[in-house]
């Protein structure tokens, strides 16, 4: 099927919705989302390529701009990169489902946050005590934080939406598009 400017539209509409939703939970969860031992809900947003493919570029972007009230450069790009990553391994374990669930699509998220903002938080905040007991725990406690977001809200989330007709009619217009 063609794309038209319409679903062009749409698609950018859908992208700059995701991304905004990403950037207000992160303000309005601000001390949960930008600490050491953090659980960012907004980050239950990194499932939604299950949806809809757009949802890879609305989260980056998302965190990206997030990433900036974090005044650290290094934050914007290691965990930025994260979010990417993670995204794009969802949208290709979307259609792996487990008793009805995407839990498949909400390992990445959580396993590639533990290892690369993990190694971060050691490495580049707090470089006088890295060692590798420090990376285990700064990975475990940011792995923590993505099953809570990821594996908890992130798959309700999903589970929820897909059941919902609108969101479903939009999933198919999606697959058309394409």
């Amino acid at each position: 099927m063609k794309t038209t400017n319409r679903t062009k539209t749409k698609r950018l509409a859908l992208i700059a919705l995701i991304a905004a939703l990403y950037v207000a939970l992160c303000l309005v969860l601000a001390p949960l989302s930008y600490n050491a031992v953090q659980v960012r809900v907004s980050e239950a947003l990194t499932l939604l390529p299950v949806l809809f493919p757009e949802a890879v570029w609305g989260v980056t972007i998302g965190c990206f701009l997030s990433n900036l009230y974090s005044m650290s450069p290094w934050d914007m790009l290691f965990g930025t990169l994260a979010t990417l990553i993670s995204a794009w391994m969802t949208l290709k374990l979307a259609r792996v489902r487990t008793k009805g669930l995407p839990l498949a699509a909400a390992l990445p998220p959580i396993l590639v946050n533990a290892v690369i903002v993990g190694a971060e938080i050691t490495y580049i905040f707090m470089p006088e005590t890295a060692g590798i007991e420090v990376l285990l725990f700064n990975m475990l406690t940011v792995g923590i934080g993505q099953l809570i977001s990821c594996g908890v809200i992130g798959v309700v989330l999903v589970t929820v939406l897909e059941r919902i007709p609108a969101v479903r009619r939009l999933m198919e217009a999606d697959k058309e598009a394409c």
